[in-house]
């Protein structure tokens, strides 16, 4: 589906994680942690926006920490909401939940919508990271290496971030993204789904310890 940049009812659905890394090794597509978390999984947000900030979708799915199944959490949550009138879509990262690695032209794909993976930081990348906390790391690697390398761009709020882009080009990614961020470097759409997966990821802990 192409891209139409002026299109009054223009919406994208932002896609972002609740796990957090306490202890960054690098920023190119997640900050990883020095040992191997304690979670066994994290849960994922999708939030629908219009272009007016105007927020009308939302779903949710889970991926494993340090696992191979953030494609089908992504893809589940675009089945979820089986919305037609989306856009594009924002990733927050390509690789989430400890190294668990997006196949993003499986997803460009099936959605049929362009898409753009943000992430936000340099990096000298992750590879040096799969060989160490693997033990067959090759299948890992390969997925990552396939994202290919990334887009440098400059925000109008002076900010920079880096992009993967399918079905839309770096230009007209700069100018989406534009539309959809307010301040800094995360678009709203990504800005809302962080806090609302981490939100729900909170709930889903004290109900299951039991707490009110």
């Amino acid at each position: 589906m192409p891209l139409h940049l002026n299109k009054p009812a223009l919406r994208v659905l932002g896609i972002a994680e609740s796990f957090e890394r306490p202890c960054a090794l690098s920023a190119d597509p997640v900050s990883t942690t020095l040992s191997p978390p304690m979670s066994s999984w994290s849960m994922l947000a999708g939030v629908v926006m219009r272009a007016d900030r105007r927020v009308d979708g939302l779903a949710y799915a889970r991926a494993s920490v340090g696992g191979d199944d953030a494609t089908q959490a992504v893809l589940e949550i675009c089945r979820r909401l089986d919305r037609r009138d989306i856009n594009a879509l924002f990733l927050s990262g390509a690789a989430i939940s400890w190294f668990n690695i997006i196949d993003l032209v499986a997803v460009f794909e099936e959605v049929s919508r362009p898409l753009i993976c943000l992430t936000y930081e340099e990096s000298e990348g992750l590879e040096k990271y799969l060989r160490e906390y693997f033990p067959e790391p090759e299948e890992k690697i390969e997925r990552y290496r396939t994202l290919g390398g990334r887009e440098k761009i400059r925000l109008k709020t002076g900010y920079d971030l880096f992009v993967r882009v399918h079905g839309v080009t770096v230009e007209e990614a700069r100018i989406l993204l534009n539309k959809f961020t307010l301040d800094g470097r995360v678009p709203e759409p990504v800005r809302l789904a962080r806090m609302a997966a981490r939100a729900a990821r909170k709930v889903e802990e004290e109900l299951a310890s039991g707490s009110e």
